[in-house]
């Protein structure tokens, strides 16, 4: 028996995806991003939703503050429950549907090597490009209109047949001559229209698998049981044991490019008082910045976007 499908139309599930408490939403190709791997029946659209972080603690300068970590956390678990919610309701119109959340990675891929960088299932950043929502800026964030990158992705598959959204033409990011997320970061992986991931993940997820792996070798290896036992009692091992709780500190972590960013109708109101000043910046950073020139890769231009010129 055929099963029965309610017409819907892009404005319909848009509506409902707010009306469920996402802050954006856009519906992008699923065949564009090729989502086939994940599932190959119900991925022709992907509903792009998003949640935007609260401005308190952006306004933190600390990149390791907990309460960071926290806040961002419950800001996701929020956006999980809307696109579960999202995906019943599309379920009960007669669509099947599946969660990508920002943090499923393929466990197939990894090789025993805990500080290895395992990219997502999606990349949500080039799937919220496609879905209209934004560009992406010089360290390869999603920058949006409302939020700048101040928000977390989450995104639904679903074969639904409705009208895709188009990416946005012009680049939100003002490149090297802003450069404000290189100055920032405290890893300082921020690359030109890259990102070094190597020395980006110990702080974007910092009481991650591969510190819990690092720390439990330390307690291996140490000589005596004396200090076996003050490692396991100390405040790395509290510290991992609240973000296994949580996830705080391993799903959530370091944002200071996200803070500092100017982009986004939030921040002359509520975070350019907070970071005029960048006391992580130093001349060797001004030096890379001014030495980069701005040019876009090939590979990169539909999703960052024509620059402006200044």
């Amino acid at each position: 028996m055929e099963i029965y499908k309610k017409p819907l139309t892009a404005a319909e599930i848009k509506a409902k995806a707010r009306e469920l408490g996402a802050d954006l939403v856009g519906i992008a190709d699923g065949a564009k991003l090729d989502t086939s791997h994940i599932t190959q029946l119900d991925g022709d659209r992907a509903i792009v939703l998003a949640k935007r972080l609260n401005d308190g603690v952006a306004r933190i300068r600390r990149w390791d503050d907990r309460h960071k970590y926290y806040n961002d956390e419950l800001a996701l678990t929020h956006l999980e429950e809307t696109s579960l919610e999202l995906v019943y309701w599309l379920e009960d119109c007669g669509y099947p549907a599946v969660i990508v959340p920002p943090t499923h990675v393929d466990p197939s891929q990894y090789q025993d090597r805990p500080k290895e960088h395992l990219a997502p299932m999606l990349s949500l950043p080039h799937a919220a490009v496609e879905a209209g929502m934004g560009t992406l800026g010089l360290n390869l964030q999603l920058l949006t209109p409302e939020y700048g990158p101040r928000i977390i992705l989450t995104a639904v598959l679903c074969s639904v047949p409705v009208e895709c959204d188009q990416p946005m033409k012009d680049a939100l990011c003002l490149g090297p001559t802003c450069g404000r997320c290189l100055k920032t970061c405290p890893g300082d992986a921020v690359l030109e229209w890259d990102r070094d991931w190597a020395k980006c993940d110990p702080h974007r997820s910092p009481h991650g698998f591969a510190q819990l792996t690092e720390h439990l070798d330390r307690i291996i290896e140490a000589n005596d049981a004396a200090t076996r036992k003050q490692m396991l009692r100390s405040e790395t091992s509290f510290n991992l044991w609240q973000s296994i709780l949580r996830g705080s500190g391993v799903i959530t972590g370091c944002r200071r490019c996200a803070d500092v960013c100017p982009v986004g109708a939030d921040y002359e109101q509520m975070l350019a008082s907070a970071h005029q000043e960048i006391p992580e910046n130093t001349p060797a950073k001004e030096r890379r910045l001014s030495a980069m020139t701005g040019a876009v890769p090939e590979k990169h231009r539909r999703f960052i976007g024509v620059l402006k010129q200044i």
